[in-house]
């Protein structure tokens, strides 16, 4: 099938993108990987006025720490997370997701933030997010703000984001020195949407927990923060107890519906089994930090 009708319109610079969009206003979508959008398109799920693609103007493809942390640039593409050194030690779990990110064709042109923007409940990126605690960076005609990621996932497909907002960057906070991180999926075969998935970051300070971040992908209606298992394991040493109470709280937070995939209590077995792995994984990296 092909997509509807549309007019497409290549701007340079910021402000004319966002001039277009105050124009069309929701008739209109950003285009920058197109991975998600133009399927939609051609099934004509989506059938938007505008097409506004953003790939021509220049700042927007940075990947890159600065003070205060990590930031993506709205044109990064998942292909560059995953050959970037940046995303290793105590930003892992970023590294650990962009090779699972869908198959390499997608890899290459797809980008982060179209994918947060996206708001798809099985996204890999949203979990990770979470997880480190991101804020999502945008533009509107009136100005820049900062959306904490807890803030941005409003339902399935739903996002924070304004129709006369673009995404420009996302922002990773630095956890500090002793940090680590790791995301697991599980999948039918490669290229798959998750039948669930699990996001673990650890900050440690003297062999205990500074700071938790666990979230889940594919078990609910938006990305998951599980936020008991997060608050137990603040302050802890991560002995074994510590770890499986954590794994067992996350598996609890999860909100599956059973499917072809697997039951409920399948997924949420998974989740634990996901959450007790990441949290031993990203503790022992962080104490090797």
């Amino acid at each position: 099938m092909y997509p509807a009708s549309f007019e497409y319109f290549a701007p340079a610079t910021l402000d004319e993108a966002l001039s277009l969009l105050a124009r069309f206003g929701d008739e209109a979508k950003v285009l920058a990987g197109g991975q998600s959008l133009i399927p939609l398109m051609k099934l004509r799920f989506a059938a938007p006025r505008a097409l506004i693609d953003i790939n021509r103007i220049e700042g927007l493809d940075g990947l890159a720490e600065e003070a205060g942390g990590l930031r993506i640039g709205a044109l990064v593409r998942h292909k560059t997370c995953e050959r970037s050194s940046l995303l290793r030690g105590r930003y892992q779990a970023l590294g650990e997701a962009a090779p699972q990110i869908s198959d390499p064709i997608v890899r290459n042109l797809g980008t982060v933030a179209g994918s947060l923007a996206h708001g798809d409940p099985q996204g890999d990126w949203g979990a990770v997010m979470l997880a480190v605690r991101a804020s999502v960076e945008v533009r509107g005609t009136d100005g820049g703000r900062s959306i904490p990621i807890d803030q941005f996932f409003q339902g399935p497909f739903t996002t924070a984001l304004e129709p006369t907002e673009i995404v420009t960057s996302v922002l990773v906070p630095d956890p500090g020195g002793r940090a680590g991180g790791a995301y697991s999926k599980l999948e039918r075969k490669i290229g798959d949407f998750a039948t669930a998935g699990v996001a673990v970051h650890l900050a440690l300070d003297d062999g205990r927990v500074r700071q938790a971040g666990i979230a889940l992908t594919g078990v609910g209606p938006t990305n998951l923060r599980a936020s008991a298992a997060e608050e137990a394991l603040a302050g802890a040493e991560l002995g074994d107890e510590v770890i499986e109470q954590a794994a067992e709280l996350a598996a609890q937070a999860a909100e599956p519906r059973a499917d072809l995939r697997g039951t409920v209590d399948y997924k949420r077995n998974v989740v634990r089994v996901f959450t007790e792995d990441g949290l031993r994984r990203a503790a022992a990296m962080a104490k090797a930090a």
